[in-house]
């Protein structure tokens, strides 16, 4: 696309947004030819302890899967917003696991990682039904949601408790997540863990050890609401001080909420996340 054609693109998609919710927008502009979706499957007692799976079309057996999470603060957010990229990996032959949790005010620090683990122990057990791998899962989020991925990941505590260890993930990918975050300044996200009495424990970047799966982290260079360089810098630096493979990719036409977004067709050309994403996936030798 021309630097000219470009920019009238650019504004005339912002135009549309603006005027509507970006999130419906992106979803009403998702084909629904590349994927079935089975909604609402629990995999637990509460109603938000619920996911939603996608199946590429045309079908496809030993398929790999990626649970993922979405983010929203710990306090907000819904499966059903993030259509988009459960599109986006079905058309690109993988399983997609995007899942539900519980939010504050309902609960705080660690129950949402408790119901990731949950979340993941479901995919492990069930989605070998829907013509997926399990031998080939991953983990993903972006903001909050990467967190839990990262936590899920790097801290065996949440597996061991649903009988499962970090070792059964393939990889894990993280989209603009906060990983190194206290003191907490964000005045909404303060209350979930406990400000001023913010465990350490609670911090993605204290778990890094040497049996960490292989790791894709991508951030912006422009995100003004999670530092990359502290949080994606960081986590990568002590990634690679425990050996542990990883791959760390920066854009510079995406914000905080559009990395993710550029996962939608629409918005492929901000950034090639979805690429770099599908071509971890099919890169990270078996373990």
């Amino acid at each position: 696309m021309s630097s000219k054609w470009l920019q009238v693109f650019t504004l005339a998609m912002a135009a549309f947004m603006a005027a509507c919710s970006p999130i419906k927008v992106l979803n009403a502009l998702t084909p629904s030819s590349t994927f079935t979706k089975t909604r609402g499957i629990a995999y637990g007692d509460d109603p938000r302890q619920k996911l939603d799976i996608y199946r590429p079309v045309p079908a496809v057996s030993n398929a790999p899967v990626v649970v993922f999470f979405y983010g929203g603060s710990w306090n907000s957010g819904a499966k059903d917003d993030y259509a988009f990229v459960g599109e986006a990996l079905a058309s690109r032959g993988i399983v997609a696991v995007i899942a539900d949790y519980r939010l504050y005010p309902q609960v705080r620090y660690p129950a949402f990682l408790q119901d990731g683990a949950q979340a993941v122990a479901w995919a492990v057990n069930h989605s070998a039904e829907y013509g997926a791998d399990p031998k080939q899962l991953y983990v993903m989020g972006h903001s909050s949601g990467a967190y839990n991925a990262a936590m899920l990941a790097l801290d065996g505590r949440w597996l061991k408790a649903v009988g499962l260890a970090p070792s059964i993930f393939k990889g894990w990918i993280g989209l603009a997540g906060p990983y190194d975050f206290l003191p907490i300044e964000n005045q909404d996200v303060r209350p979930v863990f406990f400000f001023p009495d913010s465990p350490p424990e609670s911090q993605p970047i204290n778990h890094v050890s040497h049996d960490a799966p292989p790791s894709l982290l991508i951030a912006s260079t422009d995100d003004t609401l999670v530092n990359s360089t502290r949080n994606t810098g960081g986590l990568a630096k002590k990634l690679r001080e425990a050996g542990v493979p990883v791959e760390v990719f920066y854009f510079t036409r995406t914000s905080h909420a559009t990395l993710v977004a550029s996962i939608a067709k629409p918005l492929r050309w901000l950034a090639p996340v979805l690429d770099r994403v599908t071509g971890f996936i099919a890169s990270v030798p078996s373990r």
